[in-house]
């Protein structure tokens, strides 16, 4: 993933230590976010990015095997979001770093997401990538990864 970022700074978020000295291993810096859980340290994740001047945050997950040319989503004063292939999750979103955007995981978060945009009266960009749109949530996903290999 972090790769896949590229040439974007990278800000890891995770509550797992074996995880950070990877990320840190690979030049990314952390965000120790234990106990938080998924939405929480993603905000969490956010507002860090924000209080350090960056404008625009990409969130992606580190279940997407084909994840790829991250750096050239989004714009600024947009919420965009790429769901997953069910168009039910949300595998990326691109939020403003200081709009106060609410992170809902789970089941049907992408339509949360897109609510929440609303919400706060940002535009929102759905944007339909098959690399970013294929996620590793359940066991029959991995045959996707495995045919695409």
């Amino acid at each position: 993933m972090i790769a896949a970022a590229a040439p974007l700074k990278v800000l890891v978020v995770c509550d797992d230590e074996e995880v950070a000295a990877w990320a840190i291993g690979h030049g990314a810096r952390v965000a120790f976010t234990p106990g938080l859980g998924l939405s929480a340290a993603v905000m969490a994740g956010v507002a860090q990015l924000a209080a350090e001047g960056v404008e625009l945050s990409v969130v992606a997950h580190a279940d997407l095997p084909f994840a790829a040319g991250l750096a050239e989503l989004g714009k600024a004063g947009t919420v965009s979001l790429v769901p997953d292939r069910r168009r039910d999750g949300t595998n990326v979103a691109v939020v403003p770093t200081g709009a106060g955007f609410c992170f809902t995981y789970g089941a049907a978060s992408f339509e949360r997401h897109r609510r929440e945009a609303a919400r706060l009266g940002l535009p929102c960009e759905i944007i339909y990538d098959r690399r970013l749109a294929i996620d590793i949530d359940l066991p029959e996903d991995l045959e996707l990864f495995n045919v695409a290999t």
